[in-house]
C-alpha cells in the first residue's frame, strides 16, 4: 500500500553569491550553488574538496536551513575538525545544532538515543582496538583450548579479517581468502570466534568501532520510523573524503537520505582505500 507523506519546508531565501565568487573557483562555485538532489563531486588532491564542502554548509546556513537539518560526515578525526573549524570560522561560530563529524562519531551519537532498539543500554562501553583483540582472544579461547588439533589465526589477524568482513559486507570465508587466504580453510573457526566475540560485547553492554557503524545500519533497517525520523530531520547531507567510506558506510548514507535526495559526496577515487 502506498504511503504519502507531506513536507513542510521553509522557503529558502535568496543569497548575495559576490562574496563566494571571490572566494571560490569556477567550479568549486558551481557545487556550492547547484548542489541539491544527488550530487557527486570527483577532485583531486590540493583541489580544495574540503573547502568546498564547508562552503556549501555556510552557504545553506545563510539561505536559512536550519543547522539541525543539516549532517555533515567525513572519514577522519582530523578531517572532522578540519571542516568543524572552517565551518566555525566562516560564519562566526559553530552553528547549534548541526551534526557533523565521523561516520563513528554521528553514529555513537544516535545509538546512545536508541541503545535499546539495538540490543545496548544508553551507556554502552566503547572498546578500542586493543580491547577489542583481547576480547577476540578470549572468544578464540573459550572455543579452542590450547593444544588442541584446532588452528586458530592469531588475535591480530581475527580481529583485522571479521572487521574487513563486517565493513565490506562480505561472508568471512571470502574476507579470508582476500586479506589471510592461508587461514581461508579455517573460516568456520573463524566464524564462531565471532559470534562469541559478538556475544561477549551484548552481554558485557559493550560495542566495537565497527559495531558503531554496523548497529547504527541496522537501527536505520530494522526500525522505519527511526529511519523516517532522522531521514526527515536532515535536508541535506553533505560527506567529505567520500573515496575512503566503505560499503557500510555507503548504506549508512543510503539510509540516512530522506525524500528530497539531498546529498552532496566529494572525493579523490584516485586515493581510494576501498
Amino acid at each position: 500500500m502506498s504511503k504519502t507523506f507531506q513536507i513542510d519546508e521553509t522557503p529558502l531565501r535568496d543569497v548575495d553569491t559576490a562574496p563566494y565568487q571571490k572566494a571560490l573557483n569556477g567550479e568549486q562555485l558551481d557545487v556550492l550553488l547547484h548542489g541539491d538532489g544527488p550530487c557527486l563531486v570527483l577532485a583531486g588532491a590540493g583541489s580544495g574538496k574540503t573547502r568546498t564542502v564547508t562552503y556549501r554548509v555556510a552557504y545553506l546556513l545563510e539561505r536559512g536551513v536550519a543547522p539541525s537539518e543539516i549532517l555533515l560526515l567525513t572519514f577522519t578525526n582530523k578531517a572532522a575538525k578540519e571542516m568543524t573549524d572552517r565551518v566555525t570560522e566562516l560564519v562566526g561560530k559553530f552553528p547549534t545544532g548541526l551534526v557533523a563529524g565521523t561516520f563513528h562519531a554521528v553514529g555513537n551519537r544516535f545509538l546512545r538515543s536508541h541503545a535499546a532498539k539495538v540490543g545496548r543500554q544508553p551507556n554502552f562501553t566503547i572498546l578500542d582496538q586493543e580491547d577489542g583483540r583481547d576480547l577476540m582472544k578470549l572468544a578464540a579461547k573459550d572455543l579452542f583450548v590450547e593444544g588442541t588439533a584446532k588452528r586458530v589465526p592469531s588475535a591480530s589477524v581475527l580481529a583485522d579479517a571479521v572487521s574487513f568482513s563486517r565493513n565490506t559486507r562480505r561472508p568471512i570465508q571470502e574476507a579470508l581468502d582476500l586479506k589471510y587466504p592461508a587461514w581461508e580453510p579455517f573460516a568456520a573457526q573463524v566464524e564462531d570466534i565471532a559470534r562469541v566475540y559478538r556475544d561477549k560485547k551484548r552481554a558485557a553492554n559493550a560495542v566495537d568501532f565497527d559495531d558503531l557503524l554496523e548497529l547504527w545500519l541496522e537501527l536505520l533497517t530494522a526500525h522505519p520510523a527511526v529511519q523516517e525520523s532522522l531521514s526527515r530531520q536532515f535536508r541535506y547531507v553533505l560527506v567529505d573524503e567520500y573515496q575512503d567510506t566503505n560499503t557500510l558506510q555507503g548504506l549508512i548514507v543510503d539510509k540516512m537520505v530522506g525524500p528530497r535526495q539531498n546529498l552532496l559526496v566529494v572525493g579523490d577515487d584516485a586515493q581510494s582505500i576501498y
